[in-house]
């Protein structure tokens, strides 16, 4: 059986990733995977946070915010609301994570990475696109420091990328669109590294628990996913390193 929009069961959405999107971020990139568009940027500040001075280290935080119409509905604005959402502050904390994990903070100095990533549109998936796209603009952003002369090296360990896998209508599927994520008896958000390590699984049964059967099933369709993740974030840097 074909899926809502044609895919086979273990297909991800097409991917498509725009390095550079930003005339003038220290790195960007727009990443489109499926109908979900999210635009990531990276901007350096020559301090840390105060728990952090006078340590020689440095930090990357994120901010995750989703434009009114990205959804089918608008949405207000947090900033309208004064206060900003307890989903929005839980998925900026993933992604602050995620990079992290990868990047040898103590070769940054006292400086920190803002990586904002602003949802233009959104049909499930968008803490993982964002995850995936933002690894792509940290790398950007980690070059220009690099061809300043700011920092002697790319500070990363590994690449990082996302994706989500669930079970709907007792059918194990990669990478979920909206709808099926509505309809999902089971869902997880996986984060992984390239060197096949994990940085953050979130699972959740809507109904039924699941067994641990399930959960390496499910691992490893996300797994097979996130490889093809590594694949497109490379190809899209070597295309930017062969421009330079």
């Amino acid at each position: 059986m074909k899926r809502v929009d044609g895919r086979a069961w273990d297909e991800l959405r097409p991917v498509k990733i725009t390095p550079g999107y930003q005339s003038f971020a220290e790195g960007s990139a727009l990443i489109e995977l499926g109908k979900t568009r999210v635009l990531c940027s990276v901007s350096v500040e020559e301090k840390v946070p105060p728990f952090l001075r006078g340590g020689g280290t440095g930090w990357i935080t994120a901010e995750y915010g989703m434009l009114p119409r990205a959804n089918v509905t608008r949405s207000p604005r947090e900033a309208a609301l004064g206060r900003v959402a307890g989903r929005s502050q839980e998925i900026q904390r993933l992604i602050g994570r995620s990079l992290r994990a990868v990047t040898d903070l103590g070769a940054l100095g006292e400086r920190s990475l803002i990586i904002d990533c602003d949802v233009l549109q959104a049909d499930g998936g968008t803490r993982t696109t964002a995850i995936t796209g933002a690894y792509v603009a940290l790398r950007q952003a980690l070059q220009t420091l690099a061809n300043m002369g700011i920092i002697s090296s790319i500070p990363l360990k590994s690449a990082v990328a996302a994706t989500s896998v669930g079970i709907v209508h007792d059918r194990q599927l990669l990478d979920l669109c909206y709808d099926e994520d509505y309809n999902a008896a089971v869902d997880f958000n996986v984060v992984m590294t390239s060197q096949g390590e994990f940085v953050e699984v979130q699972g959740t049964a809507e109904g039924k628990p699941f067994t641990r059967e399930t959960i390496d099933s499910l691992i490893s369709l996300a797994g097979k996913g996130i490889k093809e993740l590594f694949q497109i974030q490379q190809a899209v840097l070597d295309t930017i390193e062969q421009g330079n």
